[in-house]
């Protein structure tokens, strides 16, 4: 089993940072239906006329190279989950939530725990773009849990690799970035929120609302 995490908006508290924090896992359970995916969206590149080294981003690309992206991985054996942190202050208590670096690695933990009950002997990819050490702390928390639960054997071996050059992990950015415009009430969050529902595990927003 392989699975690629990535995140949408930001663990920060500054002005103009985010209202949601999502961190997504998009499941493969078959190596052969990733590799084949990931052969489809270099394909995909040429289709578009697009270089080899393209990196595909949800929040850049135009709606044409999203829907194109979206319906070129959906006959793809992939499903995700994913993890909303809503950081309205009214919402979240406590001194760890007012630490990026805290916040980042509690969401996270939600999403894998939701998650557990389909990991088997995953290998998790994480991005390493972004020029922070969040991710390796994420690596390093994995490594952490996987020795304190040896028994599970949910999570094998975890790796931190570069999205430009990792077609699933840009996968993993899509299906991110396409929850969070669907939580943020976007222009066009429905359109894709209809490529992706066959895929998804579980999205939950937290805290819940109410």
């Amino acid at each position: 089993m392989l699975v690629f995490v990535d995140e949408s908006g930001d663990p920060g508290f500054d002005p103009g940072s985010s209202r949601f924090f999502t961190v997504a896992l998009v499941l493969f359970e078959e190596e052969d239906e990733a590799l084949a995916c990931d052969r489809r969206i270099g394909l995909l590149r040429r289709e578009l006329r697009l270089s080899d080294d393209y990196e595909f981003k949800f929040s850049h690309n135009s709606r044409r190279t999203r829907t194109a992206f979206l319906n070129a991985v959906s006959p793809y054996g992939f499903f995700y989950t994913a993890v909303s942190l809503n950081k309205q202050p009214e919402k979240l208590w406590g001194e760890g939530f007012h630490d990026p670096r805290s916040l980042y690695l509690y969401t996270c933990r939600l999403v894998f725990e939701n998650a557990k009950p389909f990991l088997n002997q995953a290998i998790v990819i994480v991005d390493r773009s972004g020029g922070n050490d969040f991710q390796y702390r994420l690596a390093r928390y994995l490594k952490q849990r996987g020795s304190a639960e040896a028994g599970t054997a949910w999570i094998k071996k975890i790796k931190v690799q570069d999205s430009k050059k990792n077609n699933l992990l840009q996968l993993a950015d899509y299906v991110v970035g396409a929850i969070n415009r669907r939580i943020e009430g976007k222009p066009e969050w429905q359109e894709y929120r209809n490529q992706l529902a066959k895929k998804e595990l579980r999205v939950q927003i937290w805290p819940p609302e109410g």
